[in-house]
C-alpha cells in the first residue's frame, strides 16, 4: 500500500494539480485585493458612493446581506476574466505551430486535362457572349 501511495504521489498529474491549487490560491488573493482595494471603491464612486458590502435588509431576526453576495459575484467574474486572459496568454506563448500538410504536385496529365477544361469553358463563354 505504501508503494502504491508513493507511485500515486509521484505521478505528474498530482504534482501539477497541487502546484495549480497553490498558485491559484495565491492568484485569487491578488485578484481579491485588486477587487476590494481598487475596483470596488471606483465602482462605488461611479454609482454614487454605494458600498456593496453594506447593502442588506432584515426579515424578522435574520439579516440578509445581499451586498456581500453582489461583491462575491463581481469577485468571481473578475477572477474568471483574469484567469481567462492568463490562459489565453499562456496558450499563445506555448502554442506550437502545426506543420502544414504539403499537397503533392498534380500529375502532368491531370494538369493538362484541367487546362483543356478551362479553355473549353472559356470558349463556351465567349461563344455565348457573341450571340
Amino acid at each position: 500500500m505504501i508503494k502504491e501511495f508513493k507511485k500515486f504521489i509521484a505521478r505528474g498529474n498530482v504534482i501539477d494539480l497541487a502546484v495549480g491549487v497553490i498558485i491559484g490560491g495565491a492568484f485569487g488573493k491578488i485578484v481579491t485585493s485588486i477587487v476590494d482595494d481598487i475596483l470596488m471603491p471606483l465602482i462605488g464612486v461611479i454609482i454614487g458612493g454605494i458600498d456593496f458590502t453594506g447593502l442588506s435588509f432584515t426579515i424578522g431576526e435574520a439579516k440578509i446581506t445581499y451586498g456581500n453576495f453582489i461583491q462575491n459575484i463581481i469577485d468571481f467574474l473578475i477572477v474568471a476574466f483574469c484567469i481567462f486572459i492568463l490562459v489565453k496568454i499562456v496558450n499563445k506563448i506555448t502554442h506550437k505551430e502545426e506543420p502544414k500538410e504539403e499537397i503533392p504536385p498534380k500529375p502532368a496529365d491531370v494538369v493538362l486535362l484541367e487546362e483543356i477544361r478551362d479553355l473549353l469553358k472559356e470558349k463556351t463563354e465567349n461563344t455565348i457572349d457573341e450571340e
